[in-house]
């Protein structure tokens, strides 16, 4: 448990990724001397409980400070959370050690097979959440360099965490207590070649420039409103919100001036027509659009169902007008699953039933340039925000992390951009309420950041790019495909080795 808490460090803002390898050492080994699959399995639990406890707390105050919830009940709720997240790496304990193979094709597949299998499972399973994967340990930061992160344009995050929970496996098999399972010295000398390729390699894949400017670099403006949630939906501060941005967009210089997730406390048909049209001729004079992150209202009534809400982003200006909806919801924050609907007698959240936008939507056009745009937690799927590559030159994320607090979350959730920039090779903007408003290069680099919980406007140059990574080709097709030869392969010998045992 400790080293699951521990491995929090490994991860924005701290990136000490070291500490990551040393946590997967702590989990590997005590599999290795788990007696039997149970309690392997409670070691992969107790590993978990650590790395959520410590990593995901957050979450109450988006359900106890801004959604009413009594607070015992929410504490409640953060725990029954987090042991829910910890089933996934005790699955993962309970099925390395349910398959019968050598200790050396454990540590260096099975183990590293499963792991990562629980991480895709749990970002997947019930909408997916895939927060603190181990992979994205290896996004690069101004003080520590990140070896492995050169495999996310090729296969993406999860080969990080593939190759990251393998070498925590190497460094087990060459302690002397393991040695006997890698039988002579030229064996041992073997598995440190082919480990230290692994990660130089990752340096120079780091190097190769996978895509190519389109054009030059677009001036961007980036509005960082800084509206309390406590205050953001209340109808005596609308008139404060709408003047807070009008004065953001006036200051803005570029020509394509982004603000955040839901900026305006009102439905897109709400919004004084007067902002529109100041908006819109600000966005003109210099040439270029707003992008705006709004709620959207279908025109007419669905039969049975009503009016259809979307948390979605509007584009105007010297293009046509444009509109994207949020396809990938938040469950309990932007829709109430089935079967859950009780919940909501404690929770008082604002606009938690937006429909699901279509899966498929074409990038905008603006400044010149196609522009993908992506809302909050949509960044947080890879292979979602690679659908729109190639065409795609430029990534956009609209977010409003004002309801998690000031604990980790912010960070955390910028890093899944600088992946998403890492494996389209595209840069990736973000626009937020309270923070992290940052430019991120294609390199996934953050060149620009507004300090969190302040307000102000980033301007930055933002290079279009053009070409498609392996990662944005594939997606995680590959990484899939190792998983279910590495599990398999386990599986056949398990049945062999029963099938002796009755003969």
């Amino acid at each position: 448990m400790v080293a699951g808490a521990m491995a929090v460090l490994a991860f924005a803002p701290f990136y000490a990724w070291p500490i990551a390898v040393v946590s997967l050492v702590v989990l590997f080994s005590q599999w290795v001397r788990a007696t039997s699959p149970r309690r392997a399995a409670l070691v992969g639990f107790s590993w978990g409980l650590g790395l959520f406890l410590v990593g995901v707390p957050w979450l109450y105050v988006s359900l106890h400070t801004y959604g009413s919830m009594p607070a015992p009940l929410a504490a409640l709720a953060i725990l029954l959370f987090c042991v829910y997240l910890s089933l996934f790496p005790a699955l993962a304990g309970y099925m390395q050690a349910k398959l019968p193979l050598t200790l050396r094709v454990r540590l260096l597949l099975l183990m590293p097979a499963a792991f990562v299998a629980a991480e895709m499972f749990r970002g997947w399973f019930v909408t997916g959440f895939p927060w603190l994967i181990i992979g994205y340990t290896q996004t690069p930061s101004a003080f520590s360099l990140a070896p492995l992160a050169g495999y996310a344009p090729v296969f993406g995050v999860f080969s990080i965490s593939f190759l990251l929970a393998a070498t925590a496996g190497a460094i087990i098999l060459a302690e002397s207590k393991f040695s006997g399972a890698v039988s002579s010295a030229f064996q041992r000398r073997g598995l440190a070649i082919v480990g230290t390729t692994v990660w130089v390699g990752g340096v120079l894949l780091g190097a190769y420039e996978w895509s190519t400017p389109s054009g030059p670099p677009i001036p961007v403006s980036l509005a960082q409103g800084n509206v309390p949630q406590d205050l953001k939906w209340r109808e005596d501060q609308a008139a404060a919100s709408l003047e807070n941005y009008l004065q953001l967009v006036e200051e803005s210089r570029g020509k394509l001036i982004v603000l955040p997730e839901t900026a305006l406390p009102f439905m897109l048909q709400d919004v004084p027509r007067t902002v529109i049209g100041a908006m819109a001729d600000k966005a003109r004079a210099q040439g270029g659009e707003i992008l705006l992150g709004v709620a959207l209202r279908e025109d007419q009534a669905v039969a049975g169902e009503g009016y259809r809400y979307y948390n979605g982003a509007v584009a105007f200006g010297t293009s046509p007008a444009q509109q994207y909806a949020k396809h990938h919801l938040v469950a309990f924050g932007e829709f109430v699953p089935p079967l859950f609907s009780w919940v909501y007698q404690w929770l008082k959240m604002p606009l938690s039933g937006f429909t699901p936008g279509v899966e498929k939507q074409l990038p905008m056009r603006l400044a010149g340039h196609r522009v993908a745009v992506n809302i909050c937690y949509e960044d947080a799927f890879g292979a979602e925000i690679a659908g729109p590559l190639p065409a795609a030159e430029l990534l956009v994320n609209l977010s409003n992390m004002a309801w998690f607090g000031t604990y980790l979350a912010a960070d955390q959730h910028a890093q899944f951009s600088q992946m998403r920039a890492l494996e389209t090779a595209r840069w990736m903007v973000r626009a937020t309420n309270t923070g992290l408003t940052a430019a991120i290069n294609e390199k996934g680099k953050i060149v620009a950041s507004l300090p969190q919980f302040s307000r102000g406007v980033l301007e930055v140059l933002a290079t279009p790019m053009q070409g498609a990574t392996p990662y944005s080709r594939w997606k995680d097709l590959p990484m899939l495909a190792l998983l279910g030869c590495a599990l398999g392969f386990g599986v056949v010998v398990s049945i062999r080795s029963r099938s002796k045992v009755e003969k």
